[in-house]
């Protein structure tokens, strides 16, 4: 992920992340979202297609109350998007960035599927 502005989530520089193996791919069902615990972080994986996992964390960036997996995935031209079930501020599911005003910014994850299984790459 790269930062494209001082709000888009960072990862140090030539940090790589940490791989967790979650779930299988087919225990997440398309366009819904679900909440792991993963390496004692709480995580939302979005399942946006056949394919694709997204994962942010589940922590609300407004509030702090973890809801962020029961949040209304929608899109904003090609990004995918999950609007936060609280305040309703709408979230980029590939920067984190709040597109619904100031709002801070959500923690995205990078995912890979791998021979069926959904891996989660965090921060060491």
């Amino acid at each position: 992920m790269t930062a494209t502005s001082p709000e888009a989530p960072t990862r140090a520089a030539g940090a790589e992340p940490v791989w967790h193996d979650v779930c299988a791919l087919a225990d997440l069902e398309p366009l819904w979202g679900e909440a792991a615990r993963v390496a004692g972080r709480q995580v939302a994986l979005y399942r946006v297609d056949a394919a694709t996992v997204l994962a942010a964390d589940h922590r609300d960036p407004r509030t702090g109350a973890c809801v962020m997996a029961r949040g209304i995935l929608g899109s904003r031209g090609r990004s995918v998007t999950v609007a936060s079930p609280l305040h309703k501020e709408v979230y980029d599911l590939a920067t984190g960035l709040c597109l619904t005003g100031d709002g801070p910014a959500l923690p995205v994850h990078p995912v890979e599927v791998r021979e069926g299984r959904v891996l989660v790459g965090l921060s060491g």
